[in-house]
């Protein structure tokens, strides 16, 4: 039997506040890790199993660079995306593919309208329909696409967990995280998703978000690579609005939600947060890292004031704030 989070081994993260009144509240757990690597705080138990769904991506992102994919700047941060499906994220994906002679219809993710309100509203006006273009995993399909091609693997059933691809991808993902994964699922987009423990998700992600573009190891190079295109261009993560980039482009950090509550988020100094939220909520995921890499000296109170802001987390009633979503008691 596998050992997944539960309500026993969780922490109050994060609390919903109206009128003075605890509404409504997220529980959790996280874990830390200082910027040489070692934990420094556990909340609830971070050896349990998760499925960090799009929390990976940077993972495999990696896989695919070492792998042969070669990509830069917009492109290579979009493979690491849960983009919102504007005109520019579409655009970007089908240059990557062109440039190795494929196009969308090459992408097995599955068709999808946009996350992003305005490009979809254009669409339906314009009697458009879902594509896998728009699917906010197009990016990361994309650079598995461009890996086969540069590798000579089959672009057919690339998603297979027996493809090469998806095999190499596996073995990246073990070597980063430090230990093998327990189980594999499906994602939504239609590839692999490894349980790990949050605390191995903690280690992949900060060995990638501390990796440096000089180190004598092809993997640290190119994962050193893809955080500084990820934080050139916070756009391509999320969109405009988007807490992902917003919390880049105001904090400067590496960060990476997915889906059912899952986040990841390395500071600049390297201090590593990564969190679940039990209920699979992500509302109160970013303000919460955000305030345990405060708690950890990582960020300052100022800060992550200014990114509260930012992502609105207000309460209202009658249309005016009487309340907000900020992190519960554990943290």
């Amino acid at each position: 039997m596998l050992e997944t989070l539960t309500v026993q081994d969780s922490v109050e993260l994060a609390v919903v506040e109206r009128s003075g009144f605890i509404e409504s509240r997220h529980v959790g757990a996280a874990v830390v890790l200082s910027p040489d690597g070692e934990v420094v705080a556990r909340l609830g138990n971070t050896d349990a199993l998760i499925l960090p769904r799009s929390s990976m991506k940077p993972l495999q992102a990696v896989a695919c660079l070492t792998a042969g994919a070669v990509l830069d700047g917009e492109q290579l941060a979009l493979s690491t995306a849960s983009h919102s499906g504007t005109d520019r994220h579409a655009a970007v994906v089908r240059d990557v593919l062109a440039e190795v002679g494929l196009n969308e219809d090459a992408l097995a993710c599955p068709p999808a309208w946009p996350g992003d309100v305005a490009t979809r509203d254009d669409m339906i006006r314009e009697h458009g329909a879902p594509a896998a273009v728009r699917m906010n995993c197009s990016g990361k399909h994309a650079a598995m696409l461009r890996a086969c091609v540069a590798t000579g693997w089959p672009t057919e059933g690339y998603l297979d967990p027996s493809h090469p691809l998806q095999v190499h991808i596996r073995e990246v993902v073990e070597r980063l995280i430090g230990e093998k994964v327990a189980h594999t699922a499906i994602d939504g987009c239609g590839a692999p998703v490894y349980a790990m423990s949050l605390t191995a998700l903690a280690r992949g992600i900060h060995r990638v978000g501390t990796a440096s573009e000089r180190s004598p190891f092809a993997l640290h190079r190119v994962a050193g690579a893809l955080v500084r295109a990820v934080r050139e261009h916070p756009w391509t993560i999320e969109g405009p609005g988007r807490p992902d980039t917003i919390a880049i482009e105001s904090l400067g950090v590496f960060t990476k939600g997915g889906a059912e509550g899952v986040m990841v988020m390395v500071a600049p100094n390297g201090t590593t947060v990564a969190l679940k939220m039990l209920d699979g909520s992500l509302r109160a995921a970013t303000i919460a890292a955000a305030t345990l890499l405060a708690r950890h000296g990582a960020l300052s109170a100022e800060q992550v004031a200014q990114l509260d802001e930012a992502l609105s987390l207000v309460v209202l009633g009658g249309g005016r704030p009487v309340g907000a979503v900020r992190p519960g008691n554990a943290i």
